[in-house]
């Protein structure tokens, strides 16, 4: 990271452009050199274009440009409400409609032959449902890990998300939904995102060295809206007409992965294509994974890509 990755980082390109509701949105391209193909990397929750320097450079020495932005309330865009570590956004179809222009404003404009997407845990929702809505946008696609569903014990789904649902009804300004609070840096033992102490340790430093990234808990009508864009990307999952790689992580309880599986077979009833592969022994964030299990999966990427 200090050497090889830092000086590539340094090339980078930062921009910012306003997406729907007046929202000022931050973004990145890495475009060393000349080449046809580019591929825009859409992260999840909580997430930054910072924290994804070393996959982008794996991805720039296959020979692939790369484009990304951070979402509406996160990252270097605009917050959404007085708690700036709150996860807010006020309709999910925001993010899809941010994440639209930005590919056909910024990206499409470049002249590139090829097109790609990989779209990360809430990434991987705004890009299912940016795929059913427009089904020319890319040439082939990878969803890692992605946001069919959230993770809730079977027996107790029922019960959460009808709280969710009454305390959505009774809200009238942000909170957090229950169990969430402000940014903590969680130690690494008992971690529910990857096996690799290493990475998880480099992006923790990261938001110690730079706070205004930070990110905490989810408020209440965030989740609510997620759930909603969910369901509707496994609905619509039909109208994908592109090739499209699915990324599980087996040891996954971040995301629902029996969603992610109805959401497959959704998608092979249409037109297009959705290759389903299992990262045995991965946690969710299956590119920041422990090196064996990273290299699955990157591994798949690329063939898919290619």
């Amino acid at each position: 990271m200090a050497t090889h990755i830092n000086q590539m980082w340094q090339q980078r390109h930062e921009g910012r452009f306003t997406g729907v509701k007046q929202c000022e949105l931050g973004w990145v391209s890495l475009t060393p050199g000349h080449s046809d193909k580019v591929i825009v990397v859409v992260n999840g929750r909580v997430e930054t274009y910072w924290k994804y320097q070393e996959l982008f450079y794996d991805l720039i020495q296959q020979g692939y440009h790369i484009y990304s932005l951070d979402h509406r309330g996160q990252g270097v865009s605009d917050r959404l409400v007085e708690d700036k570590e709150m996860g807010y956004v006020e309709q999910f179809d925001d993010y899809v409609d941010d994440l639209n222009w930005f590919v056909e404003n910024i990206v499409k404009p470049q002249g590139y032959k090829q097109h790609f997407i990989l779209g990360h845990s809430m990434g991987g929702a705004i890009t299912s449902l940016l795929l059913a809505r427009y089904p020319q946008l890319f040439d082939r696609a990878v969803l890692s890990a992605p946001m069919h569903g959230i993770y809730v014990k079977p027996h107790l789904k029922p019960l959460a998300e009808a709280l969710i649902g009454i305390t959505e009804c009774f809200s009238s300004t942000p909170r957090y939904a229950i169990g969430q609070k402000p940014y903590y840096a969680k130690p690494f033992d008992g971690n529910l995102l990857t096996h690799s102490k290493v990475r998880y340790q480099w992006f923790r430093e990261l938001y110690d060295q730079k706070p205004a990234l930070r990110i905490g808990g989810a408020s209440n009508h965030w989740v609510w809206e997620s759930i909603k864009a969910a369901r509707q990307a496994i609905k619509l999952a039909s109208n994908i007409t592109i090739p499209v790689l699915l990324l599980q992580g087996s040891e996954d309880k971040i995301v629902d992965n029996a969603s992610q599986v109805r959401f497959s077979q959704a998608a092979n009833q249409g037109q297009g294509q959705c290759d389903f592969q299992i990262i045995q022994g991965s946690r969710h964030e299956i590119l920041f994974e422990s090196d064996p299990l990273r290299h699955q999966a990157l591994t798949a990427i690329l063939h898919h890509f290619a």
